[in-house]
């Protein structure tokens, strides 16, 4: 898979991942639910940390945890590109994406939320409010929606993205990563070899 199929699939799942938070935050008032079936319903809530709800506690720890995901972006990123670099297999770079538009889509909120809405609390938040949003930049709350009765974390599509690639990737981990595979194969190879020299 190429970098720039790639780079679709990730604006793909942000689009999806953003509008579907804007909908729920301009729609819904903070622990406002809608039943669609008897084990799933959309359920607004918003928690400080990264996917399902994680977060570091403390004064500071939200900022950190904001910082530290942009790092760690950075570092999927060059993954990602590496990765297409070396026509690695597709599953692989499909799983790196997936991965990608997850935590970008998570950091938005992060970063942007908390200046661009106001509070959902007791009322439905505006977009570019005029009197200014809730919090401040990198100080904004993730916006979570898919409720199920049987899993408790309420999650989001920038969550089941970093879920489906991370699955991806432990399902198919020998078709992700041949080349070291093929690496170890060899080194045994050389190792039985020496053996047998030995021996001999």
């Amino acid at each position: 898979m190429s970098l720039n199929k790639a780079i679709v699939l990730i604006v793909l799942v942000l689009l999806i991942d953003q509008i579907s938070k804007i909908y729920i935050k301009t729609h819904f008032v903070l622990y406002e639910g809608v039943e669609v079936f008897s084990w799933f319903k959309i359920y607004f809530i918003e928690n400080e940390g990264m996917a399902w709800g994680a977060k570091i506690p403390g004064q500071y720890g939200k900022l950190a945890l904001t910082l530290f995901r942009l790092l760690a972006i950075v570092g999927i990123g060059y993954w990602l590109w590496d990765s297409a670099r070396k026509k690695m297999p597709s599953v692989l770079i499909v799983s790196i994406a997936l991965i990608f538009a997850g935590a970008f889509g998570n950091i938005i909120d992060s970063v942007f939320y908390g200046i661009i809405f106001n509070d959902s609390t007791s009322q439905v938040a505006s977009f570019f409010p005029s009197e200014g949003g809730y919090g401040t930049l990198f100080h904004g709350k993730v916006v979570d929606m898919f409720s199920f009765s049987f899993f408790d974390p309420v999650f989001n599509v920038a969550d089941s993205s970093i879920s489906i690639g991370v699955a991806l990737l432990i399902l198919f981990n020998k078709k992700a990563f041949p080349k070291k595979e093929k690496e170890e194969v060899k080194e045994e190879s050389v190792s039985t070899s020496d053996t047998t020299s030995t021996e001999v």
